[in-house]
């Protein structure tokens, strides 16, 4: 068995790496560690780049079509790691979430409609629906237990009326995992409102041992009747790049409104490199992810036991799923641009700003991402465990 190395030093300054080389344009200086946005610092895989290699072996790169390959992976996938037995005719590629979320608020709804989405929650969710002129209603999620929960006498009030439900399952920030109760829960109130479900399951496959991902389609008929499913091998294998996406609709009216508007724009073509890598890390991924979710789960432990010696006054949510973790410095009495000033200037770290995930109630939160080799981690948190006590 190959045993891969996560704590492997990758330089990725000077390839056009969002993460890295818009530090300067972001954050206004370039001496900085980027625990930001949302992909790992780790190798991409093996199999993924030789099968990329391969593709070039062939010297026309013109148009293509997803092969039986493809599909056969995608669909395995999503039997062993979903408990969805899709057809072909239920899967659509999407040349990347965002990109299909966008699609779907064009697609189901009009200007001036309600769409629905829980705060804190991954940016994009907020200015799709304002960027479309939708009217957005956020349905703020309380902390229990060290975990997001839904409030879901609010959520019901703020269901009514709307035309979608943006759903981050498991929850980006932090990666909450919303058990089949809570989704039994939302599938009920978005049937009984007529709120459509959109449910964004990127980090589904990040899902950390002991627990485990629940796909909204899958909790009841309701659920599968009313939703769109979005996935991807993106966050999974480290390989956003490439741009490759699949939306997984069980019920045959929504499949043949929305697939056939994706079809008739020509929006939602593939393209070689996108079907080559996510076939290959579908098909080949099982051992390699294992590794990684081994390694993710000790860098959250990492985290907690840092958070408990040397910054105890701040209050976190750490991940069931994903590589992210929502941080709340409220009690180290900072304003948000004093401690957002130590944060980048005294730590040279750069975090995700609260705000950007619901407003100014996240005032003195940020999300820390932890898709990291564990040094990196270790001397981000040094830095800010010593800006703050400066």
């Amino acid at each position: 068995m190959t045993r891969y190395n996560f704590d492997e030093p990758i330089e990725r300054r000077g390839t056009d790496c969002f993460k890295w080389d818009a530090l300067p344009s972001m954050y206004g200086r370039d001496d900085l560690l980027p625990m930001w946005v949302a992909d790992m610092d780790f190798r991409s895989p093996d199999f993924v780049m030789e099968a990329l290699r391969r593709r070039c072996d062939h010297h026309v790169l013109g148009y293509t079509m997803p092969s039986e390959g493809y599909w056969k992976a995608v669909k395995d996938w999503m039997t062993v790691h979903y408990g969805i037995s899709a057809s072909t005719g239920q899967l659509h590629f999407i040349p990347g979430i965002v990109a299909g979320i966008a699609y779907a608020l064009l697609c189901f709804t009009q200007p001036g409609d309600k769409v629905l989405v829980t705060t804190p929650v991954y940016p994009p969710f907020i200015n799709l629906p304002k960027g479309s002129d939708r009217n957005l209603v956020c349905s703020p999620l309380r902390i229990e237990n060290g975990r997001f929960a839904i409030d879901f006498d609010d959520f019901e009030r703020k269901a009514e009326g709307c035309k979608m439900f943006i759903m981050s399952n498991p929850h980006n920030p932090a990666g909450t995992v919303w058990g089949s109760d809570v989704l039994q829960r939302v599938a009920d109130i978005c049937a009984r409102h007529n709120v459509l479900v959109v449910s964004d399951e990127i980090h589904a496959d990040l899902t950390l041992p002991p627990h485990r991902h629940t796909s909204f389609s899958t909790v009841c008929s309701a659920a599968a009747a009313n939703s769109l499913t979005f996935l991807a091998p993106s966050k999974t294998f480290n390989i956003a790049g490439l741009g490759s996406s699949v939306c997984y609709i069980a019920d045959e009216a929504l499949r043949q409104r929305f697939f056939g508007w994706l079809d008739a724009l020509g929006v939602a073509g593939g393209n070689i490199f996108a079907f080559a890598g996510a076939e290959a890390a579908y098909a080949n991924g099982a051992e390699w992810l294992s590794q990684m979710l081994d390694y993710l789960n000790e860098n959250v432990r990492t985290l907690d036991a840092f958070l408990k010696s040397r910054m105890p006054k701040v209050r976190s949510v750490l991940p069931e799923a994903s590589y992210l973790a929502w941080l709340d410095f409220s009690d180290y009495g900072f304003s948000h641009k004093d401690l957002a000033d130590r944060l980048l200037n005294k730590a040279r770290v750069a975090l995700n700003d609260g705000t950007t995930f619901g407003g100014d109630a996240y005032a003195c939160c940020f999300r820390i991402n932890l898709g990291c080799p564990r040094a990196m981690l270790e001397t981000a948190l040094d830095r800010i465990a010593n800006a703050l006590d400066s």
